[in-house]
């Protein structure tokens, strides 16, 4: 019984992960209809900014990377966006495809940079230890991954619904013709929302160096667990991307107890399979007046 009170804050703290890595895409893929692959690999190079950062800021690196890696990551969205995505709006398979080939191209540099094997970010020793609950232990590393999970929701809810740039890029995703025509400046925002989305993958890169070694792969093994999450909560829906990422984190944790990883992976995306048949656009939907 304790070893299965002990599965909840993992799976919690697996959640947390996700929607960390979910959050950026609810706003490319969720909002923008941009597959970007190369998510991952933004998710590396804020695992690499905290490792990176270990020779100046020392134990505290995980820490002090965290805006550093936001506005890295970001900025290479913003490229990415600037100089390729924006010749392809609409056009969600070809984004795929692209953004596969700059996710191959990112591998390759970080491999030629760093070295093949993974590399170790130390973390704070406060995050050392953990708590007791009632049959089970959660560790600070993995509570403070939920508790940044947290942070980075409100801030995106906050900006989403009480900034004028927030309303703007709603306004966008929603109608964009329509958002154009009364003034507001489509490519502006567009710029604005991927950064923003790829700079949350650099935020959860820096988290994912405090449960794990670092290397060139480190985005792809969560990668497509995070689209499933944005899928399954419903497409730019922020609320249905928190509810998605927390069921599927404590299902692959219960799964993975009773049975093995492989396995694990393979019920969960089972399970994913038979809701989308009830619910194929996702557990939130955007209200719309259009007509259908």
């Amino acid at each position: 019984m304790e070893s299965l009170l002990n599965q909840l804050p993992i799976g919690l703290s697996i959640g947390a992960v996700l929607l960390l890595i979910a959050l950026g895409l609810t706003f490319t893929f969720g909002q923008m209809g941009v597959i970007n692959m190369a998510h991952g690999e933004f998710i590396m190079a804020g695992a690499y900014t905290a490792y990176m950062l270990q020779d100046w800021a020392g134990a505290q690196a995980a820490a002090v990377a965290l805006p550093v890696a936001f506005a890295l990551a970001g900025t290479m969205g913003w490229v990415l966006e600037r100089t390729a995505i924006r010749h392809f709006y609409g056009r969600p398979l070809d984004t795929l495809l692209l953004t596969w080939g700059v996710s191959l191209v990112l591998q390759q540099a970080a491999r030629d940079l760093f070295g093949a094997p993974n590399v170790q970010v130390v973390a704070p020793s406060w995050l050392n230890g953990g708590v007791t609950i009632g049959g089970g232990t959660l560790p600070y590393n993995r509570l403070f991954i939920m508790a940044l999970a947290i942070a980075c929701v409100a801030g995106i809810w906050a900006y989403q619904n009480r900034s004028a740039q927030g309303r703007r890029m709603r306004a966008v995703m929603q109608n964009r013709e329509l958002a154009a025509c009364s003034g507001v400046a489509t490519a502006r925002v567009d710029q604005l929302t991927f950064f923003i989305g790829s700079g949350l993958a650099g935020v959860a890169g820096v988290a994912l160096t405090l449960i794990g070694p670092v290397g060139p792969s480190i985005g792809t093994y969560y990668i497509v667990d995070a689209f499933l999450v944005v899928v399954a909560g419903g497409l730019g829906q922020l609320r249905g991307a928190v509810i998605a990422a927390l069921a599927l984190g404590m299902l692959n944790s219960f799964a993975e107890f009773w049975t093995n990883a492989s396995l694990a992976k393979v019920i969960v995306f089972a399970a994913i399979i038979v809701f989308l048949q009830f619910r194929p656009q996702g557990m939130f939907v955007l209200r719309s007046r259009a007509l259908t």
